[in-house]
């Protein structure tokens, strides 16, 4: 394991609060550094990358959502999205665009370290199979790969968000078995994080785009109204 601190990336156009979060970051030995423009951040990144990066959606000369737009193109660190709007429509928009949380201003430096820390530990590599191969198992049109966080659907390897991943995952663990929205986030989500049924409902849907797109035919995620949702291998 590297010994090396994780390097967090703070995106934040309002002097007091990156101050707070560069502190607050740092006493927790983190790495911490900052900039306060978009196009700024993207250049950082593609140069040098981060481990997680924190992101103002109101940035003076790049908006935060294509920010992060641009940043998924070549990049699938872990971001979290910083702002002072508390819209659902923003949130799950962020969430469709690639981003891993969402947190509003005001907040505790505390959980914002928190929220950091959970990002790490679900970006960490998991350990290798024992062998070529031995880490698939297969359910019917699906192969999982848990050690590897890969899922593939009739041969095609799927491209999956964290979150995507951890949604068809949890269906795997129960084929046929409807899930509540409820099941999928404690099974899917950080504790820390304020996601809503909505979120579910917007993974879900980019989920059945990627599986058309992989071949499938009608939906394998079947939605069960008022209940859950359900998964045909």
């Amino acid at each position: 394991m590297s010994s090396q601190p994780a390097r967090v990336l703070v995106v934040e156009d309002e002097a007091a609060i990156a101050d707070t979060l560069l502190y607050a970051l740092r006493s927790e030995g983190y790495s911490a550094s900052h900039c306060a423009l978009g196009r700024e951040a993207l250049a950082l990144l593609r140069q040098d990358g981060a481990d997680v990066v924190v992101l103002d959606v109101g940035l003076p000369d790049l908006g935060g959502f294509e920010v992060c737009r641009e940043l998924r193109t070549f990049s699938q660190v872990p971001v979290i999205f910083l702002t002072a709007r508390n819209d659902e429509f923003d949130r799950v928009l962020g969430l469709e665009l690639g981003a891993d949380d969402y947190v509003t201003k005001p907040f505790s430096p505390r959980e914002m370290v928190a929220r950091v820390r959970a990002r790490l530990r679900r970006a960490a590599p998991a350990a290798p199979a024992a062998a070529a191969g031995s880490g698939w198992k297969q359910l019917g049109r699906f192969g999982i790969d848990q050690e590897g966080r890969r899922i593939r659907y009739q041969e095609v390897m799927l491209e999956l968000t964290r979150y995507e991943y951890a949604l068809l995952a949890a269906l795997l663990q129960r084929p046929g078995a409807i899930l509540s929205r409820a099941q999928l986030m404690e099974r899917g989500w950080d504790h820390t994080s304020d996601s809503t049924d909505r979120t579910v409902d917007t993974h879900v849907k980019t989920l059945r785009a990627k599986l058309r797109a992989a071949g499938a035919q009608g939906e394998p995620i079947r939605t069960h109204r008022g209940v859950g949702y359900a998964l045909d291998v």
